[in-house]
């Protein structure tokens, strides 16, 4: 006689896995009424999805910023997926929020991915969702900031976050942080400030305006100091603490920064897009 899973243990299992009706039904069935076996049925499913579309491109999903408790450290991560149809599903946005809390007790991608996840590690838990959702899920972006003090923020449809840190906790730190994170966020800066960018992006930069002036028949003994101009331009434009602040473009970062306490500096921010 064939077993007839029961409605309250095909949704006890959908609740628990996520998978579909039909998938849970089939599964019970298959074990005959073994809840684990059950279980256990899907997450091998998981593993097969998975194995067949490992090298598929994940470049949608949702990328998430969280900070802890007392505003020290901070994490940006992405959960990625094959399409933009899932990166939109409200199920797949709260699994990558539930991770990012997660991210915030890990100090690398490799021990969130082996973090318990109510049962099973979260590595085993994103191939249950590739089987579940019948796409490559998997945490692309991992990225970690500590500081006096930080503040996150999110754009609109979870494709880019930043985090932001401050040099001390004082009033209206909160509101700075976010704010300069939202211009490291629309803005897109290169590095903090000029110290911090690349001596091989420096040189790109220098070696094509140079080409530029050449071209444009500058004499040689003035293309020195008319690249020195050229490079502040430069800074301006792609360093965070020199770009013009976003909410007010007569003032810099670090100038607004300043505006909500005299001594409070932006000291670094991470960055993470889709």
């Amino acid at each position: 006689m064939s077993y007839t899973p029961v409605a309250a243990d095909v949704a006890k299992l959908r609740n628990q896995t996520g998978a579909g009706m039909m998938d849970c039904k089939k599964a019970l069935v298959e074990a005959e009424g073994d809840f684990e076996k059950a279980v256990d049925i899907l997450r091998k499913k998981g593993q097969k999805v998975a194995a067949n579309r490992a090298d598929r491109d994940s470049s949608e999903g949702a990328v998430i910023a969280r900070v802890n408790e007392d505003n020290t450290l901070g994490v940006v991560i992405s959960l990625n997926c094959e399409t933009d149809f899932v990166a939109k599903n409200e199920a797949f946005i709260e699994l990558a929020y539930e991770l990012a809390e997660m991210a915030i007790f890990a100090a690398t991608k490799e021990e969130l991915l082996a973090t318990d996840f109510h049962g099973m590690t979260v590595a085993d838990k994103l191939i249950e969702q590739t089987g579940v959702i019948g796409e490559k899920i998997e945490i692309g972006a991992f990225e970690r900031i500590t500081g006096p003090f930080l503040g996150a923020y999110i754009h609109a449809g979870n494709k880019i976050a930043a985090i932001t840190a401050l040099s001390a906790k004082v009033d209206g730190a909160d509101e700075a942080a976010k704010s300069v994170s939202m211009q490291a966020a629309a803005m897109n800066p290169i590095a903090l400030d000029e110290t911090k960018v690349s001596q091989e992006t420096i040189d790109k930069e220098l070696e094509i305006e140079r080409h530029k002036l050449t071209e444009e028949g500058k004499p040689a003994n003035i293309i020195d100091n008319i690249l020195k101009g050229k490079m502040q331009r430069f800074y301006k434009d792609n360093t965070l603490v020199h770009q013009d602040f976003i909410k007010d473009s007569s003032m810099s970062v670090a100038d607004y920064v300043k505006s909500v306490n005299g001594d409070l500096k932006v000291t670094g921010f991470i960055r993470v897009s889709l």
